[in-house]
């Protein structure tokens, strides 16, 4: 059996550098951490002027005897190709697995139609 090593066909291997740099910040575990460090601090202001920029909600009073709908911050480095950093990334989540039907919502409907579909439907 002749392989491509036999043949004396070999390619370079690639090896990636996964070593860390010691100029990154450790991602956050919790928004107290967070804070405390200048990197993920002006991620999370970022975020939440977004969140307010786009009208993604409003502060209002509580009602009595409603379930409120938490949230959590949820933090990443993300990274190029190359390894290199590209940026901090801090999101706001909200736990919706706290709601429960019939009392935080009534029903839920997302239209999803593909694209195809439609150039479909307008050719017939």
């Amino acid at each position: 059996m002749r392989t491509r090593s036999k043949s004396g066909f070999r390619q370079p291997i690639d090896r990636l550098n996964l070593h860390a740099t010691l100029s990154l910040s450790q991602v956050a575990k919790s928004y107290k951490t967070a804070l405390l460090d200048p990197n993920w601090a002006v991620t999370m202001q970022e975020e939440f002027l977004a969140l307010t920029e786009n009208n993604t909600w409003q502060l209002v009073p509580r009602p009595s005897n409603t379930n409120v709908v938490s949230g959590k911050w949820v933090f990443r480095q993300k990274f190029h190709s190359d390894g290199t950093l590209s940026r901090y990334k801090a999101r706001w989540v909200c736990r919706g697995y706290s709601q429960q039907h019939g009392i935080d919502y009534d029903e839920t409907f997302s239209l999803v139609v593909k694209p195809s579909t439609i150039r479909t439907i307008l050719s017939l």
